[in-house]
């Protein structure tokens, strides 16, 4: 059974990818693209040292806008080093195991506003200024509900089965929806966040009575099975 906390944040995660689903799969540019905040609430001039979007702080709905808006600003801005999704291909730090606490926050920041060099080289540019604090933080947020590598394998056969089962516009969409959320709970984060954004969370997000939700649901699952093979 899924704990009162945990329920909330899957709802709130929901509520945001129903509202305006999020681009996962869209690869970073050269360059910086401003990334829209308007519907985060404001954090001041001074650079935070902690996150202020997680949900303990800002409640669950303002952090599930957050995973979604840091979705798009990361797969703009950052996946062209740190890897789609945030799995990084060996060019960047893998960012999805930076720890979900002040200390992580404390690195994550400091990289994000100032950049890095190494010997006279710029190994990653300065996004402080471009795209702003609202930005950084959002896109720190997304980055701590991914994934952990494996971490659909346990569940893989059956998520297989949901999909297919889907593909044919068969099955119950109350109880496969349920089963989804189920699933996507046990899903776990790279870095220690409560909850994980994953392809099983999403899948049942756009899974509704309406029968041509079934083939969408199906496709997020494919697409989700298959970067974890």
């Amino acid at each position: 059974m899924l704990d009162v906390r945990t329920r909330r944040l899957l709802a709130a995660l929901t509520m945001a990818g129903l509202i305006a689903p999020v681009q996962l799969w869209a690869h970073g540019d050269v360059t910086p693209q401003p990334v829209n905040t308007d519907a985060l609430p404001e954090v001041g001039e001074d650079w935070l040292t902690e996150n202020p979007y997680r949900a303990e702080t800002a409640g669950e709905e303002v952090w599930a806008k957050a995973v979604q808006i840091g979705d798009s600003g990361f797969n703009q801005n950052c996946a062209r080093c740190h890897g789609l999704g945030a799995v990084s291909g060996g060019l960047a730090p893998d960012l999805r195991y930076l720890e979900a606490n002040e200390s992580g926050d404390e690195w994550f920041v400091e990289r994000f506003q100032h950049g890095f060099t190494q010997n006279g080289t710029t190994k990653m540019p300065a996004f402080g200024e471009v795209l702003g604090q609202k930005a950084g933080w959002a896109i720190r947020t997304y980055i701590e509900t991914r994934p952990e590598d494996g971490a659909l394998d346990a569940h893989s056969a059956r998520l297989h089965a949901i999909r297919d089962e889907l593909m044919k516009g068969e099955g119950d969409e109350a109880a496969i929806k349920a089963e989804l959320t189920e699933i996507g709970a046990q899903v776990a984060t790279a870095s220690g966040a409560p909850v994980a954004d994953s392809a099983v969370s999403r899948a049942a997000a756009v899974l509704t009575p309406d029968p041509a939700s079934f083939k969408h649901a199906a496709e997020v699952l494919t697409i989700g099975l298959s970067a974890a093979e």
